[in-house]
């Protein structure tokens, strides 16, 4: 088989799903109900954090390794640069392909993914400590060893894998109006807009960036991409990618109807969305889709549904914790509070009751003495309190200004 060199067609993109049927899993379409309520849409999840490996990336890796295979090369072995889901989607196909893989991961890479990627057998080297000093690892070690190096997004093949993506959604819901896809180099985004406008033009496309990381934040505008500061973060690391791709960006230009982007608030709300109602795990780059409409930056067709892309669900077990607790107090069922009060007997006791007539929870407690910052005989109390939403949260702030105590509410950071 040759080479992609320019923008793949339907039969391609057909052939590319059939070649891997047996490597990657068709994933299920779940239609969502309380979330369709809440958001007066019919909405619908594309569950790929339900892939073999925990993400999309299988499928393109999966292809484009059968394709090195069908040209006679591979045989040195392949080699890749990620922080997490595209290096374990090569480990596992060059695994099933009985090829060597070596990948290369920054230094501060995930422990989990790390050994992740040694359990699907692949030699993993940590080098850098960005994912663009990686690639660049990578890229001398393939040179040096004769490897074939498979990019995350920038390469049609690996786009054709992709798109199996779209194929399977418009087979599982013709009626689809419209597909919300995480965006990060493109290559997801391309592959389902190549499927799906091929066959159905009239549905909208929507790409999703983190607001953190967002090349692509003019791009359908200008047709120019951003730069991205250096030191910018994002929970969303599957997409935190700074350099869109040369291919991705020819598909975008013609079939993307929309690029919209979320922060990492909405983020972590989305992620905590997602585990309550569908008791499925999102990372932050996955729940970037339901994030947007959670926002309100995408409308709703009114006569056909929404589809929303969870594109992985590899997250970082060490910050999951976190990241819900983040998406709790961003939509107001998490509050900390500092409350400064005379160090007397009695007033902690009196404190809690206050809470506890508000029907709170509370989940943790700090007392502090002899700070700096808080005056001889006063003490400062840390309340971590569950509350229903944000108006539920202002009624004990102001019940406390009433009785006189002063309350300061903290973040998480």
């Amino acid at each position: 088989m040759p080479a992609c060199t320019e923008l793949p067609d339907l039969a391609t993109l057909q052939r590319a799903r059939a070649r891997i049927a047996d490597l990657v899993l068709a994933t299920p379409l779940w239609a969502n109900e309380p979330l369709s309520r809440e958001l007066g849409a019919s909405i619908y999840f594309k569950l790929e954090n339900l892939q073999r490996t925990g993400s999309f990336k299988l499928r393109g890796a999966s292809y484009k390794i059968a394709c090195l295979l069908d040209r006679g090369q591979g045989q040195q072995g392949v080699v890749a640069a990620s922080a997490g889901n595209h290096a374990q989607g090569v480990a596992r196909a060059a695994r099933e392909a009985g090829l060597a893989a070596t990948v290369v991961m920054p230094v501060n890479a995930a422990l989990t993914k790390v050994e992740a990627c040694r359990s699907l057998g692949a030699r993993v080297v940590l080098q850098g400590s960005t994912l663009e000093d990686a690639r660049q690892a990578a890229e001398s070690l393939a040179q040096e060893s004769g490897g074939s190096l498979i990019h995350p997004y920038d390469d049609w093949e690996i786009i054709a894998g992709q798109a199996g993506v779209g194929l399977e959604i418009l087979e599982q819901l013709p009626e689809v109006g419209q597909i919300v896809v995480p965006l990060g180099g493109g290559g997801l985004l391309a592959g389902i807009a190549l499927a799906v406008k091929s066959q159905r033009p009239e549905v909208r496309i929507v790409g999703v960036q983190a607001d953190a990381v967002a090349p692509w934040r003019h791009f359908l505008a200008d047709g120019g991409i951003d730069p991205v500061p250096a030191e910018a973060h994002t929970i969303a690391d599957g997409i935190k990618v700074k350099v869109a791709g040369r291919c991705p960006r020819e598909v975008v230009a013609q079939h993307v109807d929309a690029i919209v982007t979320v922060d990492d608030d909405a983020i972590a709300e989305a992620m905590v969305r997602l585990l309550e109602r569908t008791r499925t795990l999102g990372e932050g780059a996955g729940a970037v889709g339901l994030a947007a409409l959670m926002r309100g930056l995408v409308p709703q067709p009114s006569d056909r549904p929404t589809v929303v892309v969870i594109s992985g669900g590899n997250a970082d077990m060490t910050l999951i914790g976190r990241s819900i607790d983040y998406g709790l107090a961003s939509s107001g069922r998490l509050l900390s509070l500092a409350v400064r009060v005379p160090d007397t007997p009695g007033r902690l006791a009196g404190l809690l009751g206050l809470v506890a007539e508000h029907g709170m929870n509370i989940r943790h407690v700090e007392h502090r003495r002899g700070e700096l910052h808080v005056p001889v005989g006063m003490t400062e109390i840390i309340l971590q309190i569950e509350t229903r939403d944000a108006a539920h949260q202002n009624e004990l702030i102001e019940h406390f200004g009433r009785q006189g105590v002063v309350a300061v509410p903290l973040g998480l950071d």
